[in-house]
């Protein structure tokens, strides 16, 4: 048996002790984890200033480089999630439907953790501290994998974060840190240990583990998110929030990508949005109308997600044309309308096809801390399980518990007795 396996065989031991646990317990190892980071956070930031030289030597792209840092404002937020996290009410064990079948025989629908959970993330350290801390919450073990780029920074907050479980109560084989590729494609094998998987990345990347795994897989294929600008748009309103939609952090997956805008505000709002666009360094690529009329490159895939300081612009005639672009090229991840029409923002809600609809406000509001999950594990853009920012919702399963007073089937069955299936309020 391989180290690996080992490890996983750990984990499903610790996972059914973890399932468990009481919300005290569970709460109490997350302020240790707090409290412990806070106390190694020289060595967590030395780390990571490790991480950074070995990354500028590289070359990675300074958009990159952002994300890979973890600063004193970045211990900050991860601190607050998990005081956020602790706040929130356990997932675990909790009645969702109750029926009676006949007298003395009730069905209960109760909540419960998927069991180990491996989850492979990109090169943002502070998405480790979040996603243990997640599964920690919702009674999940957790095999973690993140970018080889925060290698020294990754390995120093696993350590503090495993070792302030452990002395809080947690069981032994809780978290797992995997450090090589050649352990990713193992760990792909271990369906016998492994519930779940959450692949973070490229759509090759997520598309590359939904083949080679027998393992459920929970992913995002990537984030083309849009904001569509409509003719009953405040244009005031509109700049500020595409600003920040596509430049408040360009590197995560719910950044405006592409600004589509209605042709009958055209001539007012698109020549201020240019050049905003130009005043804070934002390259730009346009539809051809606008290519020709602006002097800029023409968008070569509309399904593209740039991750940097770029964009996409395109004039549609109407509503529904913006609504059919964003089903057509979109990624189903988060898309927003800009209007003071209750019925256009209806119609916008309910006719795209994504796991986040926005009115109003910038794409980047779509995160699993912003909507009070704690933090998030991950965003899915699939439909079944869990969809949008998954938070400790989106980490839990539930089984079913059947309570008699010795009934059979037979007297059911020969019609002795007859089901009643009296549903109760929850």
């Amino acid at each position: 048996m391989s180290e690996m396996s080992l490890n996983a065989a750990k984990a499903k031991d610790a996972s059914r002790i973890l399932a468990t646990l009481s919300t005290d317990i569970k709460n109490s190892a997350l302020d240790n984890i707090s409290k412990a980071l806070r106390n190694n956070a020289d060595s967590i930031f030395e780390a990571n200033k490790q991480d950074l030289a070995k990354a500028e030597v590289d070359g990675l792209s300074t958009p990159l480089l952002k994300r890979l840092k973890f600063d004193a404002n970045k211990l900050d937020d991860v601190t607050d999630g998990i005081k956020s996290l602790i706040s929130l009410e356990d997932p675990i064990n909790k009645l969702k439907l109750h029926t009676t079948l006949d007298d003395g025989l009730e069905l209960y629908r109760v909540t419960c953790p998927v069991g180990v959970i491996g989850v492979i993330f990109e090169s943002r350290p502070d998405a480790l501290v979040q996603i243990a801390s997640l599964c920690l919450k919702s009674g999940n073990s957790v095999f973690l994998k993140g970018g080889s780029e925060a290698f020294n920074t990754n390995s120093v907050l696993a350590k503090t974060i495993y070792d302030a479980g452990i002395e809080a109560g947690l069981p032994e084989g809780w978290l797992y840190l995997i450090t090589s590729r050649a352990d990713v494609n193992e760990m792909l094998s271990l369906n016998e240990y492994i519930d779940l998987i959450i692949p973070r990345g490229s759509n090759s990347f997520v598309q590359y583990i939904m083949h080679n795994t027998t393992i459920a897989v929970l992913g995002h294929a990537d984030g083309v998110c849009h904001t569509y600008v409509s003719d009953n748009a405040d244009l005031d309103m509109a700049l500020r929030v595409i600003v920040d939609a596509k430049t408040q952090y360009v590197t995560t997956c719910n950044t405006t990508e592409t600004v589509l805008i209605n042709r009958n505000v055209k001539d007012k709002f698109l020549p201020v949005l240019v050049n905003k666009f130009k005043d804070i360094n934002v390259e730009m690529f346009g539809d051809e109308e606008i290519a020709k009329e602006y002097d800029i490159p023409v968008v070569e895939e509309w399904h593209h997600e740039y991750l940097d300081y770029k964009v996409s612009i395109k004039i549609v005639d109407s509503t529904m044309e913006a609504i059919n672009h964003i089903n057509k090229f979109g990624s189903g991840h988060t898309d927003a309308i800009i209007t003071a029409s209750k019925e256009e923002a209806d119609l916008f809600t309910l006719s795209v096809d994504s796991g986040c609809c926005l009115v109003n406000c910038s794409t980047r509001f779509s995160d699993g801390f912003r909507f009070g999950f704690g933090a998030e594990v991950g965003v899915s853009t699939s439909k079944l399980h869990a969809r949008g920012p998954v938070g400790l919702e989106g980490l839990i399963s539930y089984k079913y518990k059947l309570i008699g007073d010795g009934a059979i089937v037979d007297d059911f069955a020969s019609k002795k007795r007859t089901f009643k299936h009296i549903h109760h309020d929850i």
